[in-house]
Parts: structure tokens; sequence; C-alpha cells
């Protein structure tokens, strides 16, 4: 079963992908997966967002998908009913954590403070998103706490671009980024999901 740690690993660039016509959603995620990306983290910030997860999963069976922006216990529940197999939290709380916690999926729960990360490292989460990364600090913070956090790994994300993502993936304590630039809105409102895939062959490209 893949942990958080694992999650790290899959790419160096995990999507992070809104879909507002549910139509769009395996089209997306064979594009991504054609152009060399191999995760998902779709956000639960559009009504159609659990039945896209479901979809993907369904019959995209090569990508992994998971669930983004979760925010309650019930989100929590229900993305993993919904067939997602892993979660993202933009922070967290005491009973967010439990809830995910308790759908055995493995995540990746949000911290932007030393202190935050501290805390869940007490619970032994060691692989966390760091959001909203530029706004929090961006590659200089994550740099500096390197030292005093050496046993944490981030997926920053949160203002990322493909000619930041280099410098934020040169950073010894960062596993991945999340990005939102491989499936722009306006391409996906186009169906130009040749654009998604020649971005994701992009974005496959800059492991380091």
């Amino acid at each position: 079963m893949r942990t958080g740690a694992d999650l790290l690993e899959l790419s160096p660039v995990m999507p992070v992908v809104v879909i507002s016509d549910v139509d769009d959603a395996v089209p997306t995620a064979q594009a991504l997966l054609g152009g060399g990306i191999g995760v998902i983290e779709l956000t639960l910030r559009t009504p159609v967002a659990l039945e896209a997860i479901a979809r993907i999963a369904t019959e995209v069976p090569g990508i992994v998908i998971g669930a983004g922006t979760i925010t309650s216990p019930d989100q929590a529940k229900q993305a993993a009913d919904a067939g997602a197999a892993f979660l993202v939290t933009p922070g967290c709380t005491d009973r967010l954590l439990d809830a995910v916690v308790d759908t055995g999926l493995p995540f990746l729960p949000g911290a932007a403070t030393v202190s935050e990360a501290m805390r869940l490292a007490e619970r032994g989460l060691t692989a966390l998103k760091f959001f909203p990364a530029e706004a929090s600090g961006g590659i200089a913070y994550l740099s500096s706490i390197g030292g005093p956090l050496p046993g944490l790994k981030f997926c920053p994300t949160g203002g990322i671009s493909v000619k930041t993502a280099p410098d934020y993936l040169a950073l010894a304590n960062v596993g991945c980024i999340g990005g939102s630039w491989l499936t722009p809105k306006d391409a996906l409102q186009a169906k130009d999901f040749t654009r998604v895939e020649t971005l994701a062959r992009e974005a496959a490209a800059l492991r380091v």
C-alpha cells in the first residue's frame, strides 16, 4: 500500500486539476498520462468533482487519482467512496486529520508554518503539502527550514510555474511540486487535450 512519502515519488509535478465539465475528466487524465504524468490531484472545487474522480478511477486505471482541497471530514469520506487513491488537504485541524486517517488512504496534509509542520510530524507524518507555496515564502522558506526539520519532505503547491519548478525540485526537502499550469482553464474549455499532453510531457521532463 502506498504511503504519503510514496506519493512524492510518482511524478516531479503533481497536476492540480479543476474539472468543471465531467466529460472532460477522462480525456484530461488520458492526456496527462500520455504525456508521462501518472498522478492527478483533482480538487473538490466544483459540483462534478466527485463524479470526475469516479470516472477517472474506473476508466483510466493507469493514473493514480487523488482528491484535493479536502477541508471537511465529509469530503474525506466522499472522496474515498468515489474511488480516490489518496487525499490532499490545504491545512489540517485535528478533526479533519482524524477523518482522513480513518479512510485508510495515503495523504498529504497541508502545512504553511514550522509549527504546523512540527505538529504533523508529531503524528508520524513526514510527507506534507506546503501551501500556499509562493505566498508563504516559496523556495527561500523551504530552503531555510530544511536544516531544523531534516526529516520532512514537501510537495509545495500554489503559485508555482514551469519556470520556477526546477528551483523547487532542486531542494533536498522537496519530493515533487503541485502545478495547475498543466491543465489550464482555457485549454479544457477548448477541449484542447493535445495541449494538455504537451504540457504534461514538459513537466515530466523536469525531474532532477
